[in-house]
């Protein structure tokens, strides 16, 4: 999408954002949402069996995507696998119903393929989030019928409490998570891949894997042994993904508070005492890119963890996973204040960013959410952090600088890159002034951008000058120098 109609919906010589007075966003923040397609919470809206039907899903992420962008998120974690069902042609499990309304089936394009796409041509990045060890309800399952692993792989399951699930402590388990993981991430052109559920299920005290343990328990406490059975897994997953294509991400959403300790005694549900996650530890031990926790409480149950996730990430993100759906009234009736407020402590706790549940929540504006951010927390562009324990890498060399011209009503920017351009993203700043700042969000144009070039809108009745140049970022997000500045005079008549 050479024309970035959807990112600049100003024009560039009305435009006065540069001129602002400085704002307290940073200039790299992870901005991202949870893109939900079981039961169609965000995408598709609705089944369809007609080519005029898979249309318009397409033309409903389109949308979603425009929207999002306009207030500068960067990021989405899209859900590609939903309950032992996924949203792509694989050899492993059937295909989610959510598309064509029959399991089995997709419809007449790749929703996965087409998501990435779509992200990638607006300059955000696209992670799959997998539902790790549910795999349905009873009823799920009888409606997947022979497809459904619980008949394809009864060995790996256990029924408990009306759901089943992959039980974490078989050996095959890991073997069969990582062949999905191994399948999405050699299909697709992927920035991360993220684990949800990657947990013993609610109540897990009663789980039914009491003859797995005795079988594999090796004289550990079940305690221990259920949080090894899930470490076991994080690492077998990140050093696969990292030995074929080191620049996807690995990250994981765990619950919000990681355990109970003498600041928090009264935590209740935690990720380390009631569910056997131990995200410390994937974090020690170098097998997590990013962890996202998924901190949908309020108050004592919020602010005193932020500080307990950003202490353990270390150089590794932290993103904060915050309630978007509790702004609504059947689901907390939160008021908007809380939640701004919740987004200023993250970035003042030194989080990288914040990601929202869910993309429908945001984009529909609950109790003013979207607004608040598209004008204020979220005014200007973000570049995403650099991945700098990913690889020992080389500053890309500077672009060569910007071409301006000008076609009717359009700016048409373009540079040339003396590295591997296939392989890198782009950053344009620019400022009305004589003097350009590289490090104010400010002065950033649009981010994230793959192609060289990029189109503006322009007022044509304006006459304004500009300076603006140009890095290139390569797959870790390491930012070269900018490029020679170029000034251009807008104006309706030659000087």
């Amino acid at each position: 999408m050479k024309f970035f109609r959807h990112l600049f919906l100003f024009a560039l010589a009305g435009c006065a954002l540069a001129s602002d007075p400085a704002s307290d966003a940073p200039k790299r923040e992870i901005r991202a949402v949870w893109l939900a397609t079981v039961y169609g919470l965000d995408w598709p809206v609705r089944p369809a069996s007609s080519e005029e039907g898979y249309l318009q899903q397409q033309q409903e992420l389109r949308s979603l995507l425009d929207r999002l962008k306009e207030a500068n998120f960067n990021t989405v974690f899209l859900q590609a696998r939903l309950r032992g069902d996924v949203i792509y042609p694989s050899e492993i499990e059937p295909a989610a119903m959510v598309f064509s309304g029959k399991y089995g089936v997709l419809p007449d394009y790749d929703p996965l393929a087409f998501a990435i796409d779509e992200c990638h041509k607006r300059g955000m990045e696209c992670h799959a989030f997998l539902v790790t060890y549910p795999v349905g309800s009873l009823k799920t399952v009888e409606e997947q019928g022979a497809l459904s692993v619980v008949k394809r792989r009864p060995e790996l399951c256990l029924e408990y409490n009306g759901n089943w699930y992959l039980d974490p402590g078989r050996p095959g388990t890991a073997d069969y998570i990582l062949s999905l993981v191994q399948e999405i991430v050699t299909n697709y052109d992927l920035d991360g891949i993220q684990f949800d559920y990657i947990r013993y299920p609610e109540k897990a005290y009663a789980f039914p894997d009491r003859q797995t343990y005795a079988a594999y328990g090796n004289g550990q406490s079940l305690a221990d042994w259920r949080r090894e059975n899930i470490n076991r897994l994080m690492g077998r997953v990140y050093d696969w993904v990292k030995q074929h294509k080191p620049w996807v991400q690995v990250s994981s959403a765990p619950l919000g508070k990681y355990r109970k300790s003498a600041p928090t005694p009264n935590a209740g549900w935690t990720a380390y005492d009631d569910v056997y996650q131990d995200p410390k530890a994937w974090l020690q031990a170098g097998k997590q890119d990013m962890i996202v926790p998924m901190m949908y409480y309020r108050a004592d149950d919020f602010y005193p963890f932020v500080g307990v996730w950003t202490e353990q990430a270390g150089q590794r993100n932290m993103v904060a996973g915050l309630g978007a759906y509790r702004l609504n009234e059947k689901e907390g009736n939160w008021s908007l204040p809380e939640m701004v407020d919740q987004i200023r402590y993250v970035r003042k706790r030194g989080g990288a960013g914040c990601a929202f549940f869910r993309a429908q929540f945001v984009a529909g504006d609950e109790k003013g959410l979207y607004q608040e951010l598209k004008n204020h927390l979220f005014r200007y562009p973000a570049q995403l952090p650099p991945l700098v324990w990913m690889a020992d890498s080389l500053l890309p060399q500077p672009p060569q600088e910007v071409i301006v011209t000008r076609e009717e009503n359009v700016l048409r920017l373009s540079w040339d890159d003396p590295n591997n351009p296939d392989h890198h993203t782009y950053t344009i700043y620019y400022s009305p002034t004589d003097t350009l700042d590289t490090n104010a969000p400010q002065s950033i144009l649009a981010t994230g951008v793959r192609e060289r070039e990029i189109r503006l809108p322009i007022d044509a009745d304006t006459e304004k000058g500009y300076l603006f140049c140009v890095t290139a970022s390569n797959r870790y997000r390491i930012e070269s120098a900018p490029s020679y500045e170029t000034y251009y005079y807008l104006s309706n008549f030659e000087k």
